[in-house]
């Protein structure tokens, strides 16, 4: 792989509502060092709500000489919302491009099923749920693809206004994206007990149109059974339901870190072998799903993160001993999957 990557969370915004709540630059800048040189990444994909973070991460991440992934990530917003975030965004990510900087600016995330207009559904969780009845998602396609496609359409043409760097955009297979207007075809793409037996040659179908291949979104939560979820994952969580803020877990679940490693391994070398050009591993640490060991198992809301890392709320790690969380074992997998892959930046400069 070109750019061996991962996500990194700067705060997804609902409603006002910020999910990275303790939000320290200097960890910010830590962490993105340990990114660079412990997890062996060479690109890392900036996500969140807040422009104004998601550009002092990616300044950090630039000033490392990493490649930057700068994606807003839009949560029930309007079009117009959305393009004005797009466009506030494309300005910051030139301004950092234009300081010799590699920067992908990603229009946006898997916006049919994240925001009103695209599909049926008042809130992320009705659209969500319209994925399990295969049937009425399948009467939805042909509308969907052409909403989505439309918007996309405007959304690339003002992000290149400008912008000057490669633009893409982190789709989900639903949305069948028109990848005309982009630069590199980018997907979400986590496997599934349903879809496990023909993943690898559907990651051969992505690559073989010809365009580079980004897979933006991929990993599990830690707890039994999670990999055979895919991306379903979090649906474990019972979430407040004006501010969305994850309160508990809907059970007692069995933690397994081992399971969330092999899974991140078993897709590291399907997409190598697949001749995929970017991967960003999702996520580092979510920290509004803290590790909680000594509470009521339903209040350990780490078992359903997709974090590389386990976040504490009132101690620092022993690994790490100046940062608030502890490396699970997803962590070395993917440390030991990218130490493997040739050294040097993802973009070829050298800094």
């Amino acid at each position: 792989m070109r750019a061996r990557g991962i996500s990194y969370d700067t705060g997804f915004v609902y409603d006002g509502r910020t999910g990275h709540e303790n939000f320290d630059p200097e960890v910010v800048r830590r962490e993105l060092r340990i990114i660079r040189d412990d997890l062996h990444c060479n690109a890392v994909r900036v996500m969140g709500g807040d422009p104004e973070r998601i550009e002092l991460a990616a300044g950090y991440a630039a000033d490392l000489g990493l490649e930057v992934w700068f994606s807003p990530y839009p949560l029930e917003l309007t079009a117009d919302e959305m393009l004005s975030l797009f466009a506030d965004c494309a300005g910051r990510a030139e301004r950092l491009r234009r300081r010799g900087a590699e920067v992908v600016f990603v229009t946006g995330a898997e916006l049919s099923l994240m925001n009103k207009g695209f599909l049926p559904g008042d809130s992320v969780g009705d659209r969500v749920e319209l994925l399990s009845r295969p049937d009425r998602v399948r009467e939805q396609l042909g509308e969907v693809s052409a909403r989505v496609n439309e918007f996309l359409g405007k959304a690339v043409a003002l992000v290149r206004e400008s912008f000057g760097g490669k633009v893409t955009y982190a789709s989900v297979p639903l949305e069948r994206v028109d990848w005309a207007p982009f630069d590199i075809m980018s997907m979400d793409l986590y496997r599934s007990a349903e879809i496990a037996d023909r993943f690898a040659e559907g990651v051969h179908t992505l690559v073989a149109q010809g365009k580079p291949v980004a897979i933006t979104e991929f990993g599990a939560a830690g707890y039994q059974g999670a990999g055979d979820r895919g991306a379903h994952g979090l649906e474990i969580v019972e979430y407040d339901k004006d501010t969305r803020a994850p309160l508990r877990l809907n059970g007692e679940y069995a933690r397994d870190e081992a399971g969330q490693a092999a899974y991140l391994r078993e897709l590291l070398e399907a997409f190598d072998a697949g001749g995929v050009d970017s991967t960003f591993v999702f996520t580092f640490a979510l920290y509004d799903h803290p590790h909680r060991p000594d509470a009521d198992p339903r209040e350990d809301l780490d078992l359903a993160s997709y974090g590389i890392v386990k976040v504490f709320e009132d101690r620092h790690g022993l690994a790490y001993p100046d940062m608030p969380w502890e490396p699970k074992a997803a962590f070395t997998a993917v440390a030991d999957h990218y130490a493997t892959e040739p050294a040097g930046p993802a973009s070829g400069r050298h800094t």
